[in-house]
């Protein structure tokens, strides 16, 4: 049985103090509770230390958004998955829509990227996903299967240790939406692939994360398909009530 799993990311958002008091309330929020999922909050780097100080990670996960491809060196402003499994996290999320956007991050920097978070012990969540014109023109699915295939020279006990999040970039922040049946169709094209280079076992216990614009209101029929193994979530993960809505989808 795939793991299923809610986890925030932060993005640029919160100082070091707002972030502590939210984590602190997320925690807090969660302990006693029985939850049908892992849950884990992707932080601003400069958040990683004082966050797991207030944290229980057997409650919630703590996670880095992304790492540098180099161990260690002349890289200014950059962090090594050493620096991040040095602060107590225990996952990255690697190629998100927005570094491969602004930072032009391509498949074999990306491929190195994971390579160094596993060497950490680092769990990576991996992102997939094509923009609005993919979307149109119809070559979406290769798009995707492009961007997992990146990752397949990995031997699968490696790629086993890896949770895939999939974002229609085209449907954040366009005014367009995703249906539950986009997703589906999209996270059953990813297993598929995963499904053809290593195997159905394994595809079969790969979580596999929606990234879509994923609010309490519509978690539920999203979290409902057989592929959506839970959500990666942007926004709605900057406000602990919202947080916990999404995360009682899976009551």
């Amino acid at each position: 049985m795939r793991k299923k799993i809610v986890a925030g990311n932060w993005k640029m958002n919160t100082t070091v103090p707002e972030g502590v008091a939210l984590a602190k309330e997320i925690n807090e929020a969660l302990t006693g509770r029985k939850v049908n999922c892992g849950v884990v909050i992707c932080v601003p780097a400069t958040h990683l230390c004082p966050v797991a100080a207030v944290i229980d990670q057997n409650i919630v996960g703590l996670g880095a958004e992304n790492c540098s491809e180099h161990d260690k060196g002349a890289y200014t402003g950059e962090i090594s998955a050493s620096m991040v499994a040095s602060t107590g996290a225990g996952y990255v999320i690697i190629g998100h829509s927005e570094r491969r956007q602004y930072f032009g991050e391509n498949n074999e920097q990306l491929l190195a990227k994971v390579k160094m978070a596993l060497a950490n012990g680092l769990k990576p969540i991996f992102c997939v996903g094509e923009v609005l014109e993919q979307r149109e023109d119809g070559s979406y699915n290769a798009v995707v299967r492009g961007q997992i295939e990146a990752l397949f020279s990995l031997p699968a006990e490696d790629f086993a240790k890896i949770v895939v999040a999939y974002e229609p970039v085209w449907a954040i922040g366009t005014g367009k939406t995703a249906t539950a049946d986009q997703a589906q169709d999209m996270h059953k094209n990813i297993r598929e692939a995963i499904a053809a280079k290593y195997g159905e076992a394994l595809a079969d216990d790969t979580t596999i994360l929606y990234g879509g614009s994923c609010k309490p209101a519509n978690a539920p029929e999203i979290f409902a398909k057989p592929d959506v193994d839970g959500g990666l979530i942007g926004g709605a993960a900057l406000k602990a009530d919202s947080f916990m809505g999404i995360i009682a989808a899976f009551d």
